[in-house]
This record gives C-alpha cells, structure tokens and sequence, in this order.
C-alpha cells in the first residue's frame, strides 16, 4: 500500500498547469440499466433494462459508464459526489479497456480505480485482492487526480483534502485515459483547480 507521504508526489517543480476537467459522461458507453442525466453530468441506476444499442463501446455486463473527455498529457483533476449509502466505483480506464462480459477492476486490464460501499472504502489493486484503506472519515466527495506523463493517479477527499489513495506509476503508453464511474454519481462544478498541495 502506498504510504501517506506519495501526496508530496502530487507538487513536483514542473511548469505545466493543473487543468479542472469539464468531465461529462458518454451515454454510448452506458450499461443499458444506468441512465445518464440529460446534461450528461449525472447516473443513476434505474429499474429496468433499456432497449439501447449493443455498439461496441457500451458495457454489456458491468454497471459502469466512461467520461467523454480522455487525455494523452497534461494534469488533469475532476470531483464526484456519491449518494450515500450506494456501492460505486470511481477511476480511470484505458481507452482499450474491454467492455463486454466480466471485467477485472485493476491496473493490469487498464483500470486505476477505487471502490466505495457505504463507509468503506478499497483500492482496486489486484485480480485477486481488494485493498482496504484506512480513512478518518468516509469521502462523500471524492477527487480524482490524473498525472498524465510519470502515469500517476490518485484519489483525494474533495471536502478535506485528505489523501486517500495514489496507485503506483503506470506506464500509459500514448494511450488515451478516460474517466470510469460505477454508481450513482454527480460532478460537481469546478471553477477553478484548488491543487492537492496548498
């Protein structure tokens, strides 16, 4: 597990900015139970299966919907609130990430993310484990963080700024990473970027 002190990882002396992302979610990739809220910035799980295409890009298996933004360089951050009391998963994902049938949650597929049911919460590390995390508090606002060049994502309390979870570097390789969510979900507005460090 990666130790409290990787937050300092977060402020290296570099000269590129830290970009608020305007993260929406895209509806083509929805499993055919969520339903995606009309300004796109909201997912819910409804009760029946909707009659949608079967595209290539939607999740026929998992409850899970990805960000229409994806990113190739450049820090990047957006904030999710989660309904309380809701299971939900809240990531990263490459754009290969397979979409049909089962999927394993982990680095090794392509997926960086952490799992949040009611006040615990676990890192997706492995295909055999979930690591559980610590925490003073269970985030109801959670920070995701996206290093794009040294492939570094982390995971912060948008209340506190505590720090939650940073993976270990990943190599992304020129390959576009995209938002990933799983739950009940809402963006909140981020008018400008608050950094990890202040």
């Amino acid at each position: 597990m990666i130790r409290p002190s990787s937050r300092a990882e977060l402020c290296p002396s570099r000269s590129d900015s830290l970009s608020a992302a305007n993260v929406t979610l895209d509806p083509d990739t929805a499993h055919p139970y969520l339903i995606v809220s009309a300004d796109r910035k909201s997912v819910r799980r409804g009760d029946t299966w909707q009659d949608l295409p079967n595209n290539p890009e939607r999740f026929d298996t998992e409850l899970c919907v990805l960000g229409c933004e994806g990113f190739t360089s450049g820090r990047h951050y957006w904030e999710i609130e989660r309904k309380e009391g809701e299971v939900c998963i809240v990531g990263v994902a490459r754009e290969s990430v397979s979409r049909k049938g089962d999927i394993d949650f982990n680095p090794e597929r392509g997926i960086w993310a952490v799992l949040c049911n009611a006040d615990r919460y676990w890192a997706l590390t492995s295909p055999d484990e979930l690591s559980p995390l610590s925490l003073r508090q269970a985030p109801r606002r959670i920070r995701v963080y996206l290093d794009y060049e040294p492939g570094q994502v982390a995971f912060f309390d948008a209340g506190t700024g505590d720090w939650i979870f940073t993976f270990p570097p990943a190599s992304f390789a020129g390959e576009r990473i995209r938002p990933l969510f799983s739950g009940p979900l809402l963006f909140i507005p981020l008018p400008s970027p608050p950094g990890p460090c202040a």
